[in-house]
């Protein structure tokens, strides 16, 4: 791996484009280095889960919203729609838009979490979606895929935009755009002005994420990977872009993070060297924000030890700064303890998940957020005693790049009534590449099947795996049918309607 600088520069200082990020980002996306068979394995997985998850929501009402705004603008010969037949074709922006949707809505897909976390699988969509529009093979898409997880991960790893109320999105445009260049073989030149425009464009608040969260988390991925299609579509057409979006006086990391004395060191890796980032990122066994994977986890182990669980009085669970403060007690957010929070802050409520998961010894993507869920009284007064703490020592090993050290968990500590005291402590996920059953090719297929069950038939389940799992060797023709159709009586319909312009 190489290490680069990345600082403001101002205006009147002279500097070569070669020393910009955006350049660095470029010159990694056309270097077209062959892919290693367990990346390229890895990336089949990935393109599963994201069915898995994307059709479970399909009938959801962001995702009828977004299908129907973009099945109100077809295209022959572009791209398909998450359950739809392959003749339904629309313009590949805006079969980004509203299959990327169906993908976030359920907070189910990978995750990787650093200085910045988001979801690198929310590359996928477009990069399928311009792959099907513009012709491209299945070891092209692979190529793609692995380019914009690269860039999405080592984005994550340096540059923090949370701590700064910037949304994650701002580093997944940027990974879209570069991944959609490499698959497409464009020139540095091209993919430098793509990823300008798209951070420019990308840059939203964390507003979307606090207080009473609204289906626009589920969008707000999607709606980057639209824009960093159409930065990409301008860029081919020749235009220009602001620069340098990282490092001008004026830039995003002048005014929008760290400021004018900035400094932040980033890797990627050496020309022809492979990228592997893929491998470092992780998916989920639960519906629900990633912090809370583990003590899913951790609750459906220590439940036994309890007993009766109306002999809790307290519940503390200690942990890493992230989870405190964005799912835990410390975001402050009256609604994470509020049974008539929406669907979208709940996923984003520890004390919600844990209690659930305590009681139920089980977790559904949907059974477990409804409201007649989380209106049980028992579980709104089991709710109400769940706090969370933030420790430097989690924090340390959640940061740490040492995978003997790297944790995502923490420790719950549970006091009864008469002062008995239950602890235990998880590191990682079960799921996880270090936790105790880490999800393999067959994990990912029986979540596809489960969640498509009743969705998607049998038949078509299987063929849709069996071309997955081909995908190194297929060709544009065959990438054109990598879309589970779902079964008519069990999709929804998403016709344009009065109440929207489309």
């Amino acid at each position: 791996m190489q290490k680069h600088s990345v600082r403001v520069w101002s205006s009147a200082e002279v500097h070569d484009r070669e020393e910009e990020l955006a350049w660095k980002l470029a010159m990694l996306a056309a270097d077209s280095v062959d892919v290693d068979e367990n990346v390229a394995a890895m990336v089949v997985n990935r393109i599963i889960d994201n069915a898995s998850v994307a059709l479970a929501s399909i009938n959801r009402a962001p995702i009828v919203t977004a299908r129907a705004q973009a099945l109100a603008h077809a295209k022959p010969g572009g791209a398909t729609l998450f359950g739809l037949g392959n003749e339904i074709r629309v313009h590949a922006e805006w079969a980004a838009w509203a299959n990327g949707t169906a993908v976030r809505e359920l907070d189910f897909h990978d995750t990787f979490l650093h200085m910045e976390f988001g979801h690198p699988g929310d590359n996928i969509c477009p990069l399928i979606a311009v792959a099907q529009q513009k012709g491209r093979s299945g070891a092209d898409l692979i190529r793609g895929v692995v380019t914009a997880y690269e860039v999405h991960v080592s984005l994550m790893k340096a540059i923090r935009l949370h701590s700064h109320k910037i949304d994650h999105v701002a580093h997944t445009g940027v990974g879209a755009a570069a991944g959609i260049g490499a698959m497409l073989g464009l020139k540095p030149e091209v993919i430098y002005q793509a990823i300008n425009q798209t951070l420019h464009v990308c840059c939203a608040t964390r507003q979307s994420r606090k207080g009473q969260i609204s289906s626009w988390k589920s969008a707000a991925p999607a709606h980057s990977s639209k824009l960093a299609i159409e930065a990409v579509d301008r860029a081919m057409r020749g235009e220009t872009a602001p620069s340098p979006i990282y490092e001008g006086e004026d830039s995003v990391i002048a005014w929008l993070l760290d400021g004018l004395d900035a400094h932040y060191t980033i890797e990627l890796p050496e020309a022809d060297e492979p990228k592997r980032a893929i491998l470092q990122t992780w998916t989920k066994a639960h519906s629900a924000e990633y912090q809370a994977q583990a003590f899913i986890d951790l609750a459906f182990r220590i439940r036994d030890r309890i007993g009766d669980l109306n002999k809790i009085q307290d519940i503390l669970i200690t942990t890493n700064n992230h989870c405190h403060y964005v799912i835990g007690s410390g975001a402050n957010d009256p609604q994470k303890y509020s049974p008539d929070a929406t669907r979208e802050t709940l996923d984003h409520s520890l004390p919600y998940i844990f209690a659930v998961a305590l009681e139920d010894g089980v977790w559904h993507h949907v059974d477990s957020y409804s409201s007649t869920r989380a209106h049980r009284p028992k579980t709104v007064e089991l709710w109400q005693k769940v706090k969370t703490a933030a420790d430097e020592e989690w924090e340390r090993r959640y940061l740490s790049i040492d995978p003997a050290e790297k944790a995502y968990g923490g420790v719950v500590k549970i006091t009864l009534a008469d002062g008995t005291v239950i602890e235990d402590a998880i590191e990682c996920a079960d799921a996880h590449p270090l936790g105790a059953k880490p999800f393999i090719f067959g994990d990912y297929v029986e979540k596809f099947r489960g969640l498509t069950e009743g969705i998607v038939g049998d038949a078509e389940q299987s063929r849709f795996i069996e071309l997955v799992n081909r995908l190194a060797i297929i060709d544009a023709k065959a990438l054109e049918m990598i879309n589970p159709i779902a079964d008519a009586v069990a999709l929804e319909s998403s016709k344009a309607d009065s109440k929207g312009i489309f």
